[in-house]
């Protein structure tokens, strides 16, 4: 696909969203649906400046780090309960019951047990993230190819270096799968940790602008968690495509041939 048909593509329906609601509010008095050059100016004003290193940047520094602890520990505790049979028959009960809890529900228990802080909102985080990426690990590796298994095991490939060249390139995709549920739900419930006992952050400032009454500077900041949503799919994507090159290649190859 040549660039202008990409850019035209990731441009086109949201200009034309643009001009229907902008077609669908002229003449509109309605207060609680801003007109999009409205919205565009309270965006500006509201959100380049001082709440921007006071509310913007401070959730994106918890979001960061609670996705690469969610990410981390969930691809290090898949490989290991992935590929021992016994801790994976152990823990599949108790695992499917952590994963059922929603994870909000947790935001009251880990107030008390950590503290109105950044560590529990990391946490709530970090509670939920952390699934998609540990289930499709266990899965990758249990769905490695038998025949390949057993040749690693003839040839003596044994320990670090058969999860090295053999089980995490086989479960790469399935990993990329995973984060790219966590993305989505780790921003989700960065907004859920900053709605309860908080003075800063995104979710505490939309929450703040919906009781004043200050509709146009809360719809910039739900615009705001969608720029931030769409930056976060943008880097997935430039990451995938590097990662995974060898396997998006092969597709290639195939659907080819």
């Amino acid at each position: 696909m040549s660039p202008l048909k990409r850019v035209a593509y990731f441009f086109g329906l949201p200009i034309v969203l643009i001009v229907l609601w902008w077609a669908l509010s002229f003449g509109s008095t309605n207060f609680f649906v801003p007109k999009p050059f409205e919205l565009a100016q309270t965006l500006w004003t509201t959100w380049i400046g001082e709440r921007f290193f006071e509310d913007v940047l401070p959730s994106l520094g918890r979001l960061a780090v609670g996705l690469l602890f969610a990410i981390g520990l969930g691809i290090v505790l898949g490989l290991l309960i992935g590929s021992t049979r016994w801790l994976r028959n152990l823990l599949e009960p108790m695992l499917e019951f952590f994963r059922a809890i929603p994870p909000p529900v947790l935001v009251p228990l880990l107030m008390l047990l950590i503290g109105v802080n950044d560590s529990m909102k990391v946490a709530v985080i970090i509670s939920g993230a952390i699934w998609p990426v540990l289930l499709n690990t266990v899965e990758g590796v249990r769905a490695v190819d038998s025949v390949l298994n057993d040749s690693c095991r003839s040839y003596g490939i044994r320990g670090f270096a058969r999860i090295r060249y053999f089980v995490l390139p086989a479960v790469t995709p399935q990993i990329m799968a995973g984060v790219r549920q966590s993305l989505s739900i780790g921003l989700i419930l960065m907004v859920i940790s900053e709605m309860f006992a908080s003075s800063s952050g995104l979710g505490f400032t939309i929450v703040q602008f919906q009781r004043n009454f200050a509709i146009p500077e809360m719809w910039s900041g739900i615009v705001v968690l969608g720029l931030i949503g769409l930056g976060l799919a943008l880097i997935f994507q430039f990451v995938e495509r590097r990662v995974l090159h060898w396997y998006h290649g092969l597709k290639e190859i195939t659907h080819d041939s």
